[in-house]
């Protein structure tokens, strides 16, 4: 009796362990399914927030899943920018402005060639000064010797962009540029290492900047246009196009380690090194932005301007920067003074020099307030410079000489922009328009200017 139960013991317990094993094969088949149908969508979703960073990946993956992972992304998503990564090993051809993700056969047999185009210049819904950023092309390609597609191999990623477009003035240049660049290499590659590619500089740009891009990176900058087109470079991984938040703009709250403007100076401070000793001097030293020649927005009594100036107590220095001025130079000059003045433009983007704390004057002429805000305004807050500006009158602009006092232009010129803020609207305020400061207004002005530089003299030199 005892044996018949054992046996039916027996005999139920390999029916429930025959049902056990079928339950899991079928379960697992579902699981693995899922996996892989997930799995396929993430290797064909191309349009989409940048993926996770070479780095990360690498510290997280085997390498077998870091060959089966690798892809291209693009995030379109933005009015101002295009911004693509290649999230693997991939090899830039200087001829063709080609970035080909390389990958491993074993690991791509069925996937097929994935190809982007990208301008990388953060001016996307400019459609005529884009036409002149060199378009390139990223793809994918099986091999199984990576090292045969390399002339020159780095161990480190690349963030590729363009120096086209409006370069040449220095607004632009750190606008479309550096600022640019800065939040890029602090949002995709925060305290890492990179490798510069830049496409369509012009012959004078890299002697310019050298020394901001060498603050950047310990990399030298590859300059794609003038690169030895039979040289193939290799990276770990690639970044192409810049993040833009906006004119003169680095937003801390979208910047992983919470970088501001103020620590965009503090690398200007790294790539110019300026070893300032600040000796106990009498009076602040104020910079004078001079404008000149048929620009617009020219001081025309610039020199009682400065003589006032020096009256209220100011050591007062003319800065008029050109594009040979070098910058090394201008951010000693600047760093040193204890605050700027100038009618709005892009020289005053040289307050970037100053040191947090120092004093800015933005002389605002007729019909401009809304751009000087946009421009200068909101960055020197950031910035944390003691911010002040002066408007300037109907009576002290130019453009009475040209305008009736009732004239749209003069009288309302919010009304007169309108919404269609075309170039011939523009050039009225920015071209034809020059300033004769009303002297004793603007002294008055000056003087409470003065009280702030002299303070932050006394405390910090």
């Amino acid at each position: 009796m005892v044996k018949k139960n054992t046996s039916k013991s027996y005999s139920m317990a390999a029916v429930a362990l025959v049902i056990v094993v079928v339950m899991y094969v079928v379960l697992s088949s579902v699981f693995d399914h899922q996996l892989f149908r997930s799995s396929s969508l993430s290797q064909v979703s191309f349009v989409g927030t940048i993926q996770q960073t070479w780095e990360s990946t690498r510290i997280k993956q085997t390498p077998q899943e870091m060959t089966s992972s690798a892809t291209i992304t693009c995030d379109r998503s933005h009015t101002s920018y295009d911004l693509c990564s290649i999230n693997g090993s991939c090899s830039l051809d200087p001829k063709t402005g080609t970035l080909t993700l390389l990958l491993d056969p074993t690991f791509a047999r069925s996937t097929p060639p994935l190809v982007q185009e990208i301008r990388p210049y953060p001016r996307k819904a400019e459609k005529w000064i884009m036409r002149r950023i060199r378009e390139l092309t990223l793809t994918s390609s099986r091999t199984m010797d990576h090292t045969r597609s390399c002339d020159i191999t780095h161990d480190s990623p690349a963030i590729v962009f363009s120096a086209g477009g409006y370069t040449g003035s220095v607004y632009h240049d750190f606008i479309d540029g550096f600022i640019p660049l800065f939040i890029t290499a602090n949002t995709v590659y925060p305290d890492r290492d990179f490798v510069v590619v830049v496409v369509n500089s012009k012959e004078w740009w890299m002697s310019k900047y050298m020394d901001i891009l060498g603050a950047f990176t310990k990399h030298k900058t590859i300059l794609l246009d003038k690169e030895n087109v039979a040289t193939t470079h290799c990276f770990t991984s690639a970044t192409v196009g810049l993040i833009s938040h906006g004119p003169m703009t680095v937003d801390p709250t979208r910047i992983p380690n919470s970088k501001s403007l103020v620590d965009l100076h503090n690398l200007l401070d790294k790539a110019f090194n300026p070893n300032l000793s600040f000796l106990k001097i009498s009076k602040p030293r104020l910079i004078l932005v001079s404008r000149y020649g048929n620009v617009g927005r020219v001081i025309l009594n610039e020199r009682e301007i400065k003589e006032m100036l020096e009256d209220v107590g100011f050591e007062v220095i003319l800065f008029r920067p050109s594009k040979t001025t070098s910058l090394r130079e201008a951010y000693k000059l600047i760093k040193s003074s204890h605050g700027m003045v100038g009618v709005h433009g892009a020289a005053l983007t040289h307050f970037l020099f100053l040191r947090p704390g120092s004093v800015f004057v933005q002389v605002i002429p007729v019909g401009l307030g809304w751009v000087a805000k946009t421009c200068f305004e909101s960055p020197a807050k950031a910035m944390k410079l003691e911010y002040t500006e002066y408007g300037v009158n109907v009576g002290e602009s130019s453009l009475v000489e040209k305008y009736n006092k009732d004239d749209l232009v003069l009288k309302d010129p919010i009304a007169y922009r309108g919404k269609d803020w075309n170039v011939t609207k523009m050039n009225v305020y920015l071209k034809e328009q020059d300033v004769r400061l009303d002297v004793n207004r603007f002294r008055r002005h000056m003087n409470e200017a003065y009280e702030k530089a002299k303070l932050f003299m006394d405390i910090n030199g």
